[in-house]
Parts: structure tokens; C-alpha cells; sequence
């Protein structure tokens, strides 16, 4: 009978983690589905303490450490989550699938240690699930450490050679443990996780930043992945089926995430596209002069526009500025003018951080227009205010083949009549390649940190 109930509340949790990752495709939806799935998970949890029996029959006893790794869990996970900003957000989900992998990593340990002469299946599935684990684990450390600016680009001499030779040997030993000769020599399945360590290590340590969204999804898809293998460990169809999902998400998430870039994942991972090298082309060659804008006349040509078209940025998150945004937004429209947003897929540092981001300021979720939905849009819009974003509106990525971005799909925002561009200066973006937008006819630039002058400039609009 317990069994039977055991099973249908994995039979339950694995149809909430389908469904909730169903509602998170679409924004309306998307805070409901994380709750779904939440749910889910509460209950399969709870279910696995109190109705799972081992093969002996026995039930789970060690309640006290149980309970008490929830409780330090749930209180760390709550407060870093309410207290993170926006800006760190994607550290943050880099930790926490670091933290997956370490789990998956952990599992794998413990079940060899339990059962070191396991037989040549159930070893395969401990050995490929720690390999990914770790890999997932110490390749989230560096991104991480990438992204808060504590831990710098490395370009590795050879480090492409290094890197196939530390999986050659993860290969040779893993093949050495399945044939038994871990059981004389111990040692040869931790070496398996100190090679997968340094190959997650070097794996991501000379990515450049502005390709670190794209090493997250894929990082992210390693976790699932081990995660799956940890439910064929365990014959647990709720683990596995999660696992699968956040695999194949993001798998899936990785390749649109390349194509929004208009690259291949081959090339994010051996390329340098992202470092401080990546200027080639643009950074040195004669841009002419750029014209600044006043906030005066920023105002009076925003009021009398029929359509303003905002785009967001990183550089918006760092100002956190997204509140103050919607109030412009909303003096604008009380004046007669319509507003929307035009979000690119890689603005920010991660998938989503600005569509999170304007939610957060609660702007509503049919403002917010995808890139093809925007750039249809842009030849009829009066002004494009362009708020920290930086590469993803570069023509160079349409117009200068020797550019490293030529080729990623941008939003066309010289198709609008006016173009400003609110920088804290004319310093390269994330790419660290020159943008020539700033330096068209059409563009004006507006500098200054993005609160402050998007307060000054709502008490402009409200005195026009």
C-alpha cells in the first residue's frame, strides 16, 4: 500500500514539473508554474521520507540530519534569493546549478563507497553521473567568479590540447574502474572526479564573458543530465523525469541561445568572442564624431512622438532602474503616446534577465516585444531609447564581416526615426568591440547613470 502511494506521488511530481515548465514558457504564466512545480516537489520529497522503503523494507531513520539539511537549505536558499539584485542574478543561478552538480557528484561518491564492486551497469551509471556532476559543479565556480568580475578571463597555452587530454583520461580510467581494476586500486575512481574537476575548471576558465548566458544553459543541461542519471541510480521516475526536463531544456535553451548570436556552440566554446580581444576590426578604424542630446530636447521629442520603442540593457540593471523606467513609461502614455519594449534574447548576462527584470517593476507583459516582433515594428517607431544595451543593437553584426559578432541577429533600431543612447560613457560593451550605432546620423547620446536620468527626464516630460 505504501508503495503504491509512494508511486503515485512521483506519479504526481513528475506531471507538476512537466506542467510548470509548460506555464514558465509564457510570462503571464510563469510565476504559477514555478509555484507548480514547487508544489511538486514538496510533495515527492515528503513522500520519499516518510513512504520509501529500501530493499530490506526499511524506512529512511536519520530524521534529525534530514530535517536539519532541509531547514539550513530552505533559510540559505530564501535569504540569498531575496536579497540577491537583479544584477547578480545570473551568479546566482550559476551557484545554484553548481550546487546541483555537487549533489549529483555527491551521490555518485556515496553509492561507490557503498557498493564498490558494483556490477559493470550500475558502475557506468555512478561513474557518468559523478564525471558530469563535477564537471557541471567546477565549470559553475568559474562562471560564477567570471561573472561577479572576481575571476578573469585565461586564455591557457594549449589549453584546447590540455582539455583532451584530461577527458582522454577520464575516459581511460573510467574504462579501468568498469573492467575491476578499481577494486586492487581504489584510487583510480578518484582520480576520475579530480580530472573531471580541472577539465570543468579549464573547460570554462577562457570563455569570454559576454558568451557566459550561453555557458550557463549548458551547464545547466550538464545538471539534469547527472540528475537523470542519480534517478536510474535510484529507480526514482520523479528524479529522472526532472532531470530529464532540465536536461533537455537546457539543451534547447543552449542552441536558440547560439542561435541568437548566429553561432555555432562549437564556436562559443573554442572561441574568444566575449574577451578583451575580441576588437579586431571595429575598435581600430576612424569613427567620426558623435552629437550628445540634451535632456530638454530628450523630453520635448519623446512627448511628441506618436511611438517610443525602449530597449533595455545590462547597463539598466546595474542602475536599477527599472521602476523608474515604468514611470516614464507611464508619463509617456498619459501624454498619448504608445510605448513598448523591444527585448533581444541575449540581453543581460543570462536568458530572461530583462524580461525578470521589468516584471520585477511590474511593466506589463504585453509591452515587451521579441526581437522579430520589434524590429517589424521599428520602422514605424517616432524614437528608440536605448538604455545600457550595447552589442545586441551593434550594426557592425550586420555590416562588418570581420566583426566577432557579424552575423548575430540585432534589433534594427536605425530603422526608427531617432535614436538615443543612454552610456555612462563611450566605453565598448560586453564583446569589447566598438559600437558604430553611436556614431550614425540618426543617434544621439545621452550620458549618465540611468536612475538618475531617467528621473530627471520624467520631471522634464511632466513640466512639457
Amino acid at each position: 500500500m505504501e508503495n503504491s502511494i509512494l508511486l503515485l506521488c512521483y506519479l504526481i511530481g513528475s506531471i507538476t514539473f512537466i506542467v510548470g515548465l509548460k506555464m514558465l514558457s509564457h510570462p503571464l504564466s510563469a510565476r504559477k508554474g514555478n509555484l507548480v512545480a514547487a508544489a511538486g516537489m514538496i510533495i515527492t520529497i515528503f513522500a520519499t521520507l516518510f513512504l520509501y522503503t529500501n530493499h530490506e523494507g526499511q524506512h529512511l531513520h536519520n530524521y534529525l540530519w534530514i530535517f536539519a539539511g532541509l531547514a539550513i537549505g530552505t533559510v540559505v536558499g530564501t535569504l540569498a534569493a531575496k536579497r540577491v539584485q537583479m544584477t547578480a542574478m545570473p551568479e546566482m543561478v550559476s551557484m545554484f546549478n553548481g550546487m546541483g552538480g555537487a549533489c549529483a557528484m555527491l551521490i555518485s561518491l556515496i553509492e561507490h563507497n557503498n557498493d564498490p564492486a558494483a556490477d559493470t551497469g550500475k558502475m557506468a551509471i555512478i561513474i557518468l553521473g559523478m564525471i558530469i556532476g563535477t564537471i557541471s559543479f567546477a565549470g559553475s565556480v568559474i562562471a560564477w567568479g567570471k561573472l561577479n568580475g572576481s575571476i578573469k578571463d585565461r586564455t591557457i597555452p594549449a589549453g584546447q590540447a590540455i582539455n583532451f587530454i584530461l577527458l582522454g583520461g577520464v575516459a581511460v580510467l573510467s574504462v579501468m574502474v568498469l573492467t575491476g581494476m578499481a577494486a586492487t586500486m581504489p584510487v583510480l575512481f578518484y582520480g576520475i572526479l579530480a580530472l573531471a574537476a580541472l577539465y570543468g575548471v579549464l573547460f570554462v576558465m577562457p570563455i569570454g564573458g559576454a558568451d557566459m548566458p550561453v555557458v550557463i544553459s549548458l551547464l545547466n543541461s550538464f545538471t539534469g543530465v547527472a540528475a537523470a542519471f542519480g534517478g536510474f541510480l535510484y529507480n526514482n521516475p520523479v528524479m529522472l523525469t526532472g532531470g530529464i526536463l532540465v536536461g533537455s531544456a537546457g539543451t534547447i535553451l543552449t542552441i536558440l541561445m547560439c542561435q541568437a548570436m548566429n553561432r555555432s556552440l562549437k564556436n562559443v566554446l573554442i572561441g574568444s568572442f566575449g574577451g578583451a580581444k575580441a576588437g579586431a576590426s571595429g575598435a581600430a578604424k576612424e569613427q567620426g564624431n558623435y552629437k550628445e542630446i540634451s535632456l530638454s530636447d530628450t523630453a520635448v521629442l519623446m512627448a511628441y512622438a506618436s511611438k517610443v520603442m525602449i530597449i533595455p540593457g545590462y547597463g539598466l540593471a546595474v542602475a536599477q532602474a527599472q521602476h523608474t523606467c515604468h514611470e516614464l513609461e507611464k508619463v509617456l502614455h498619459e501624454k498619448g503616446v504608445e510605448v513598448s519594449y523591444g527585448i533581444h534574447p541575449v540581453a543581460g548576462r543570462m536568458p530572461g534577465h530583462m524580461n525578470v527584470l521589468l516584471a520585477e517593476a511590474d511593466v506589463s507583459y504585453d509591452r515587451l516585444l521579441e526581437m522579430e516582433d520589434a524590429n517589424d515594428q521599428m520602422g514605424t517607431t517616432s524614437v528608440v531609447l536605448i538604455l545600457g544595451a550595447n552589442d545586441v543593437v551593434n550594426p557592425a553584426a550586420k555590416e562588418d564581416p570581420a566583426s566577432p559578432i557579424y552575423g548575430m541577429p540585432i534589433l534594427e533600431v536605425e530603422k526608427a526615426d531617432h535614436v538615443i543612447v543612454n552610456k555612462r560613457s563611450m566605453k565598448p560593451g560586453y564583446a569589447g568591440i566598438e559600437n558604430e550605432l553611436f556614431f550614425r546620423p540618426k543617434t544621439s547620446m545621452l550620458f549618465g547613470d540611468a536612475k538618475k536620468m531617467l528621473q530627471s527626464l520624467v520631471t522634464e516630460l511632466k513640466s512639457v
